[in-house]
């Protein structure tokens, strides 16, 4: 692939525009030799204006969603595509959100220019275990880490029971729950079930990543290791409701 293709389909602009970037001799390797578009290249060496490109293609990027930003491309600001750089909108294929996280709940979320990891992910077989820390409106009863776990509860207007989830107290009115599906709102409707309210809910981990320290509207991207670790989990999924549902 050509350099100035390379750089349309990150964003940088249409191909005309990619082809004047270069032109303008602004393109350089890490060690300043001034690239032009027939010169093989190493994504990673490349310099536009002195400033390492953005992430390659097929890359998975981990942001940590403040509350009140909208998991869309096209909806009310602010949206998620705020804190990141505006040419991700411009990909091709576009960084989409792996999933969503409603605006009132913050924390891990994923985004991808790879179309078959994104499908893996979301997938209706995708088992891949999600942690969120819910605060709540009233003091935990003692009986919800057994009826999360049962795999017989069943939320209002649903038949099929949900997976067992694995609940962790963290204080009288504060709670991790850990689960495999991705059903609307679950984590929410599975406290109101309880007859508790969730005031504030944020994911800290899926599967093996976890949010660690990253700062609130920050974002990194996955290594190898990480991707790899991603990718195995999402083949090692059976059958049942993935990340498609907001939460």
């Amino acid at each position: 692939m050509s350099l100035a293709r390379h750089l349309a389909k990150l964003g940088y602009g249409t191909r005309k525009e990619a082809e004047r970037l270069l032109q303008a001799r602004r393109l350089t390797s890490a060690d300043g030799t001034v690239l032009r578009d027939g010169d093989r290249f190493v994504h990673e060496e490349v310099r536009l204006d002195g400033t390492p490109l953005d992430p390659p293609p097929n890359s998975v990027v981990l942001l940590n969603k403040p509350v009140g930003y909208v998991c869309s491309t096209s909806d009310r600001p602010p949206l998620v595509y705020d804190l990141l750089p505006s040419r991700f909108l411009q990909r091709t294929p576009v960084m989409a959100t792996v999933g969503r996280l409603d605006a009132d709940t913050s924390g891990l979320l994923l985004l991808t220019d790879d179309g078959a990891l994104n499908h893996r992910l979301t997938s209706p077989r995708s088992h891949v275990p999600k942690t969120y820390v819910a605060t709540l409106a009233e003091r935990l009863r003692g009986d919800e880490a057994a009826r999360f776990a049962s795999g017989t509860m069943r939320l209002q207007g649903e038949e099929t029971p949900l997976l067992p989830a694995q609940l962790e107290v963290l204080g009288e009115r504060e709670a991790a729950l850990t689960i495999r599906e991705g059903r609307y709102h679950q984590v929410r409707r599975m406290f109101a079930a309880t007859g508790n309210h969730v005031v504030a809910l944020r994911r800290t981990s899926l599967g093996s990543l976890l949010l660690g320290a990253l700062a609130e509207g920050s974002w990194r991207v996955l290594d190898g290791v990480e991707r790899e670790a991603l990718v195995g989990a999402a083949r090692a999924a059976k059958s049942g409701p993935g990340l498609t549902a907001e939460t």
